[in-house]
């Protein structure tokens, strides 16, 4: 392939998304689905951030590794992202787990899962690979981080996220130089390392490395012929180079896409109940600090055909309306009051409900007089007539997953066992 030098570099560069993780934190959440399918932000998968971000970043060729319960991701990759054009030097391939090296073996790790498909990177002939998390919410250029990559001779680029030093022991953590150099990377540890000039602040790894594609194939080989290996990045992988190698970390908050300059930084790990309702219900702040509405850089995802949102019956106590909310498509709210909520695509809110501090996931049907309070609701339920959550937690736990912070999650069994 010909390279121009003032081309993007990111023209030469593959994105590798690793979509395979369960994320057994967000419990019922993800009984069905893989933790970057779960719905976020009103018509968005997770994994749809790290795939915007790979194109709006001018990433031409993606590939994503599935594994767990892949299907309703696979099915909406294939139904959002199928606009790849291969004669405009354009791809986009999904590796579900085929036991590609041995019959016996799935992929066992984040390092498996890229060399169990080095043969189908190789065909694309590209330059660098940008490997990727699918589950973390963000909005990031990677052509800056490239860019760094190649001017500091790194053989890996780590993107790497300043956070309060007390609270960053459940990451991997990576200790660096004045030069971003990086001297040690470790895992969890119980006294993280401070940055350099900021004693109170540590530097967590993003999951998001930047490899020459035929120095990471060489990783990857030698990885796989190790008996003692995890053939994990961050266990392995990553650490070996930073030993052998020029690891050199990348800071988030210079290629992060903000919607203004006094913006800080935004990154989310939504990996827990609290964490994934948290962040749907910043989204509905007057200025969010995600900013959904920047059409310079689109959240691309599948685009649902559905009717406009319905606001019907204006009379004293059965009024459809909504305040600081975000209702998607399809939806319909008959005489119900809506605060601080966020509603997925076909949500019906029937008359006299009170909704409040509510997560609702695809076609769930909420019946009339209702009252919900600080809830997530799984696509699909069927919320009964009268049901009241959100005003009694000792009750609610015993009915529903409800967390330490008071947030209940609601399933369809979880409702069926209440008429059980």
């Amino acid at each position: 392939m010909r390279e121009d030098a003032n081309e993007p570099l990111a023209r030469h560069a593959l994105a590798f998304v690793l979509a395979g993780g369960r994320g057994s934190r967000l419990l019922e959440l993800t009984d069905r689905r893989a933790k970057p399918a779960v719905y976020f932000g009103g018509k968005s998968r997770i994994i749809d951030f790290a795939l915007s971000n790979a194109l709006n970043s001018g990433i031409r060729r993606i590939a994503v590794a599935t594994q767990y319960k892949a299907h309703s991701l696979i099915r909406h990759l294939q139904m959002g992202w199928n606009f790849f054009r291969p004669e405009r030097n354009e791809s986009f391939d999904i590796l579900p787990a085929s036991q590609r090296v041995s019959e016996t073996m799935w992929y066992v790790g984040t390092a498996d899962a890229v060399y169990q498909n080095i043969d189908i990177i190789e065909s694309h002939a590209s330059r660098f690979i940008v490997l990727l998390a699918g589950d973390h919410i963000y909005k990031m250029d990677y052509e800056i981080m490239l860019k760094q990559h190649v001017s500091t001779g790194a053989d890996v680029t780590v993107g790497c996220l300043e956070m309060p030093r007390a609270e960053s022991s459940a990451f991997g953590i990576i200790h660096v130089d004045d030069n971003d150099v990086i001297l040690s990377f470790l895992e969890k540890p119980a006294d993280p390392p401070a940055m350099p000039g900021k004693p109170d602040k540590s530097l967590a790894s993003m999951g998001i490395y930047v490899f020459n594609t035929e120095f990471l194939f060489d990783q990857l080989r030698r990885d796989a012929a190790d008996p003692n290996s995890a053939h994990d990045f961050g266990r392995d992988i990553i650490p070996y180079i930073v030993k052998h190698g020029r690891a050199v970390a990348h800071q988030f908050s210079r290629s992060c896409v903000r919607a203004g300059t006094d913006q800080p930084s935004y990154w989310r790990d939504a990996g827990t109940v609290d964490a994934y309702w948290s962040a749907n219900i910043d989204l509905t702040a007057v200025v969010p600090e995600l900013d959904l509405y920047d059409r310079s850089w689109p959240i691309w995802s599948y685009a649902e055909i559905t009717p406009p949102a319905k606001f019907v019956h204006d009379e004293d106590g059965r009024r459809g309306e909504a305040f600081s909310s975000l209702v998607a498509g399809g939806c319909i709210v008959s005489g119900a009051s809506l605060r601080r909520s966020l509603l997925f695509s076909g949500v019906h809110l029937h008359s006299h409900a009170q909704v409040e501090g509510a997560v609702i996931m695809p076609d769930v049907d909420v019946g009339r007089y209702s009252r919900l309070r600080n809830v997530v609701i799984d696509r699909g339920v069927r919320i009964p007539d009268g049901l009241v959550v959100g005003e009694d937690p000792d009750f609610d736990a015993r009915r529903f997953r409800t967390t330490s912070q008071g947030i209940s999650l609601i399933t369809q069994p979880m409702i069926d066992r209440l008429n059980a």
